[in-house]
């Protein structure tokens, strides 16, 4: 099949290297991926804001854009749980594009555990680490179980992170919590956000953990931030980050530079 790469507007602006990551990781499993050219933000911004008139016209722009290809795998929950959750205010029943998106847009771990059927990852990651599950994730994706649902749910970056040779995943205090940025949330409320980033942070320094992973690059904005003004002793990875680097160390003597992409 071939698969597109959907890249969310902040990571193509703020985040390359994790959009450079998740390539290399699909690639890596054997998987053809193309970027479409001309994408652009999926619309939630603007939605989580009450603007419906202004995200109608991006929505169908995303889907007539992506619309083609087998699958979609996209780097964050939030962005992947607004085309599948929530695009259907923008689109009649019988809109068989968009109904071929929904069911067919991944997060990533849920694209490679679920899709390609990878429960495991060969590679090494010396370091001790700790995971933070987003909201959008673990609520509207479950991509693992939370807190206030007794639904058992296979946890799909742990297993992955599991796999890895090396690696300690240190055990944090309130498992789902949220990080506190909320998109537009962290602007409105700038007090609170803060506040609950920084509640975050302390309860995964508090572990014993040096690297804190997520698979929502905006949360690990949001913390990251807080992490280097305060000059607290963490750093933050993607877990295509991770993923992609652990294959790299098990790859000796192999090609190590970065893949081609096409486009279209």
């Amino acid at each position: 099949m071939t698969v597109a790469l959907f890249i969310p507007c902040y990571i193509d602006q703020f985040f390359p290297d994790v959009a450079i990551a998740t390539l290399t990781l699909l690639e890596r499993l054997g998987v053809e991926v193309e970027y479409p050219a001309g994408q652009t933000c999926c619309g939630q911004p603007m939605a989580n804001t009450g603007c419906d008139a202004d995200t109608a016209p991006v929505a169908k722009q995303w889907v007539k854009r992506f619309a083609s290809y087998d699958a979609v795998v996209c780097p964050s929950g939030s962005c992947t749980s607004m085309i599948r959750n929530h695009y259907a205010d923008y689109f009649g029943p019988n809109d068989t594009e968009f109904q071929h998106l929904r069911e067919n847009t991944y997060e990533l771990c849920e694209f490679v555990v679920d899709r390609l059927g990878v429960r495991s990852i060969p590679g090494t990651f010396n370091r001790p680490v700790s995971i933070h599950s987003s909201c959008h994730g673990l609520r509207e994706l479950r991509l693992g179980k939370c807190s206030e649902n007794m639904t058992p749910r296979e946890d799909k970056m742990r297993m992955l992170l599991e796999s890895l040779d090396g690696i300690e995943i240190k055990p944090i205090t309130r498992v789902d919590e949220c990080c506190g940025f909320g998109g537009t949330f962290a602007v409105a409320e700038r007090e609170t956000s803060v506040a609950m980033g920084i509640d975050r942070v302390t309860d995964h320094i508090t572990s014993g953990s040096e690297v804190m992973i997520a698979g929502d690059m905006s949360c690990l904005m949001h913390m990251g931030g807080l992490i280097r003004r305060r000059n607290m002793p963490m750093s933050v990875k993607h877990i295509a980050e991770v993923l992609a680097e652990a294959m790299q160390s098990d790859s000796s003597g192999s090609d190590r530079s970065a893949p081609a992409i096409a486009s279209r």
